[in-house]
């Protein structure tokens, strides 16, 4: 048994309405049967369903639609086609439960304390709280600042060991590049 093509019975409709192709042929290729194509073309069947193009999603070609128009006992043929699916590695932002959103501020005192390299906003955007919060935690002067207890953000599952040593990579070359700049204006001055 072959595939059958997205939305069966919109793409019947949209069969029915735009090709000289029969019930047969339809009611084969949608995988559905004879008479409810028949019911289709009379309107008693799918009503307010709106037609699906299977050229457009690629499912089927004109030419095959040509060919099977002119000789009815030839079946249509699905397009087989390869959907090519990528695991991407863009980062998604995954839904923090309430018990450990109080972890935030606790993680990003332990990231200020551990790797002072780190810029506020790379902190805000590892932990998942705004810059202000950072900096307000960097200064003392953060709301809660006396109950904060530093915790590990990778030990309490924040967001991962990798991400941490990337955010960390990435400051030590900006640091080496400042340093390089620094030392290009000694030279010139």
């Amino acid at each position: 048994m072959t595939n059958a093509p997205l939305m069966p019975m919109a793409t019947a409709v949209w069969l029915v309405e735009n090709t000289t192709l029969t019930f047969k042929q339809i009611a084969e290729f949608c995988k559905l049967h004879v008479v409810e194509v028949q019911g289709i073309a009379d309107g008693e069947v799918a009503k307010g369903i709106v037609g699906y193009n299977p050229i457009i999603s690629g499912q089927l070609t004109k030419e095959e639609i040509e060919l099977s128009s002119k000789d009815q006992n030839r079946s249509l043929n699905l397009n087989s086609y390869n959907i090519e699916i990528s695991s991407s590695n863009e980062k998604t932002k995954k839904y923090v439960p309430l018990s450990k959103r109080q972890d935030k501020p606790d993680s990003a005192l332990w990231l200020i304390r551990q790797y002072s390299i780190l810029k506020d906003s790379q902190i805000a955007k590892l932990v998942g709280v705004t810059k202000n919060s950072v900096v307000a935690i960097r200064n003392k002067s953060y709301w809660n600042y006396n109950n904060l207890n530093p915790k590990d953000p990778v030990a309490i599952g924040l967001f991962s060991q990798k991400d941490l040593q990337d955010t960390v990579e990435k400051a030590e070359r900006r640091i080496k590049r400042e340093k390089k700049q620094k030392e290009k204006l000694q030279k010139t001055n």
